[in-house]
């Protein structure tokens, strides 16, 4: 690894940088959604028409590529190896979720989060094993975008992101941060890297697949049912269940 040098960044120097390319990213995000506001928009959701158009895309990819890959996935390894291969990512995400505690001052989650790290490490096989969920240690997803929401940032308008699915200005901002803070990102050999994002994806649609159908037969208005359902369970998430009376 090379050592640092006098004009290597500084961590603050970094940081603000991270910073500066989110806020920028918001601004985009928001000039697009000025852009496609039309009068009888949806408050919560300004530029519908595009936001179906990105759904409908990524809908389109989803039924040709990722079901199916997923379907085939659950159906060749058995359940215990799937269950193995999502603690370990789960593991890994528990690092970012732990940092997220901590600045959101959330001393009971950061500890939660914090312990559950060495519990399934070192108990738990690298993390193959869910150790510190059977021991009552739970776990709390936390991201930037829920760390920008407690100190106050607006959500913004909602969005829906090529490939990514619902977010909204805010959140999709903070996806930034978000990938510096993927132990995956840190991983330096570029396909060894890219095969565990794909497994991760693979494994993340296959554990929805069942949800994914029964919306598909229930819901009248997918699109709508999606992002009202992102919008309510986002905010419970940011508020971790405390929802306030001011819409935000």
């Amino acid at each position: 690894m090379k050592a640092p040098t006098p004009r290597d960044p500084s961590p603050a120097r970094r940081g603000l940088s991270i910073c500066a390319r989110g806020l920028a990213a918001a601004a985009v995000l928001a000039l697009a959604a000025g852009c496609a506001t039309g009068p009888n928009a949806n408050p919560a959701d300004p530029f519908e028409p595009f936001n179906r158009g990105v759904f409908k895309f990524n809908d389109s990819v989803d039924e040709a590529v990722l079901k199916p890959v997923a379907g085939a996935y659950r159906r060749t390894l058995p359940s215990f190896v799937r269950t193995g291969v999502n603690n370990f990512f789960g593991n890994l995400s528990d690092v970012w979720n732990f940092a997220n505690s901590v600045l959101q001052l959330n001393l009971r989650h950061s500890a939660d989060n914090f312990m559950r790290i060495p519990v399934n490490t070192v108990f738990g096989l690298g993390g193959l094993l869910d150790v510190a969920t059977e021991a009552g240690i739970e776990r709390h997803p936390e991201d930037f975008g829920q760390t920008l929401g407690r100190w106050g940032v607006p959500s913004g308008p909602y969005v829906v992101l090529p490939l990514l699915g619902p977010s909204n200005v805010r959140d999709g901002s903070a996806l930034l941060v978000d990938r510096k803070g993927d132990l995956l990102n840190q991983i330096d050999d570029i396909p060894w890297r890219n095969s565990m994002y794909v497994l991760r994806v693979v494994d993340t649609r296959a554990n929805f697949l069942r949800a994914s159908e029964l919306l598909g037969e229930a819901a009248l208005d997918k699109y709508s049912f999606t992002r009202d359902a992102y919008l309510q369970r986002r905010r419970s998430e940011i508020h971790n269940g405390d929802l306030p009376n001011d819409g935000n």
